[in-house]
């Protein structure tokens, strides 16, 4: 079964990386960008064929080691 969990920065949180993307859009004439939030998605194929029981595994995945919750929130999707 494959898994997406994307992370993202919680609103509120500093995005210096994306402050960086949205200025260098504007440099290169990409017009009305007011703002840009840079995360990262992780895709992992795993051998659990119940669809609960993969979300359920990849939400701890995501509590223990993928994300940091103090300043990031995560969404579990199943493909």
């Amino acid at each position: 079964m494959k898994i997406r969990i994307d992370i993202m920065l919680k609103e509120g949180v500093l995005d210096p990386q994306g402050k960086a993307i949205g200025h260098a859009l504007g440099s290169l004439g990409f017009k009305g960008v007011e703002e840009v939030r840079v995360g990262k998605t992780i895709i992992m194929t795993t051998q659990e064929t119940d669809p609960a029981k993969a979300t359920e595994d990849a939400k701890a995945m995501a509590e223990k080691i993928l994300a940091n919750l103090v300043i990031e929130d995560f969404k579990v999707t199943i493909l």
